[in-house]
């Protein structure tokens, strides 16, 4: 997309005038599974689909190396993640007798939780300060829980809605789109995987072998948007050791089976039951509308996930307004 163009852009990502905008800290609305409807037809719901399917839409077909814009925003908000995981090595994980679930991880998030407005306030201009502490939620919410150490796709969703956020007050711009996915989100999950390592952090609400992945989701479905129409590489091959070594660089989708193959040991297919099944399907095209269902049913429509889900001002829990 050409620097500097603006356009309005898909699913409502920027259309509030910031300046009117009465920002609030976002709180849980989910209490029991019979408030899941209201949920499914918030705003927030249609907002945050909305910006999975933008940003699944503008990497297809596009490697990682890919020639793209990298704005200031962008910029910002990865020296932020360099941040979080400069702590990670000032906070060695403590000796103790249970194996996972290091406390330290603990020390670790309570320095977040301190400095999370002051490291938000970094990437948002002084002209939107007021919505600091309303996106600053997101950002804590998206690394794991304190209490339990374990770490899974609610607070990747919670990662997620924090970039939604900043493109809902226009910090994040529609020519970000790329530079979200391959160097944000990119970023985020090194962080999350050094977290997940240093910290044996537990799987949240894992699934074992029935689950796609033990800790996340969304880099699979814009990882295999990645590979549509890919010249050679095929679904049944991320499954071969060869072809992840030597293309995992380019595409996120073998970058999160590089880290499986080595977090995880035994056969692919009973270790990853449902990825080895999903190397069965014949383009990529059908595995990434595959992954967006299993997405919206695993992810979305689960009451143990979006029990969790926090709304503001930004994501808000009031139904769909039609325009």
């Amino acid at each position: 997309m050409a620097e500097g163009e603006r356009q309005s852009p898909p699913d409502s990502s920027e259309d509030i005038p910031p300046a009117t905008q009465n920002f609030i800290i976002p709180k849980k609305e989910i209490h029991t599974v019979p408030d899941m409807g209201k949920w499914k037809r918030s705003q927030a719901y249609a907002d945050y689909i909305g910006f999975i399917l933008t940003l699944n839409e503008g990497v297809k077909g596009k490697k990682l190396t890919f020639e793209y814009k990298v704005s200031e925003a962008i910029e910002k908000l990865v020296t932020l993640l360099n941040t979080l995981d400069r702590w990670i090595d000032e906070t060695p994980p403590v000796d103790q007798p249970s194996r996972f679930g290091n406390k330290a991880y603990r020390t670790w998030y309570a320095k977040l939780d301190e400095e999370a407005e002051n490291l938000v306030a970094t990437v948002v201009p002084t002209h939107l300060a007021a919505a600091v502490p309303e996106v600053a939620v997101y950002l804590k919410e998206s690394v794991g829980n304190s209490t339990r150490i374990d770490y899974g796709t609610g607070h990747e969703a919670a990662f997620a809605a924090f970039l939604c956020c900043l493109c809902k007050i226009g910090v994040l711009r529609v020519d970000d789109q790329i530079a979200i996915v391959f160097k944000v989100f990119d970023r985020y999950l090194e962080v999350m995987r050094k977290l997940q390592k240093t910290y044996r952090m537990e799987p949240a609400g894992s699934q074992g072998v029935w689950g796609l992945d033990d800790f996340q989701f969304l880099p699979f479905i814009w990882g295999s948007s990645q590979l549509i129409d890919h010249p050679y590489l095929e679904p049944r091959h991320f499954v071969d050791e060869k072809a992840v070594n030597e293309n995992h660089k380019d595409y996120m989708f073998l970058e999160c089976i590089l880290f499986i193959t080595e977090m995880k040991t035994g056969p692919f297919a009973e270790h990853s039951n449902q990825l080895w099944n999903i190397s069965a399907v014949p383009s990529w095209s059908k595995v990434n509308q595959g992954l967006i269902r299993m997405y919206k049913a695993e992810c979305l429509e689960k009451f143990p996930v979006i029990q969790h889900f926090k709304f503001g001002s930004l994501l808000p829990i009031h139904p769909v307004t039609s325009c």
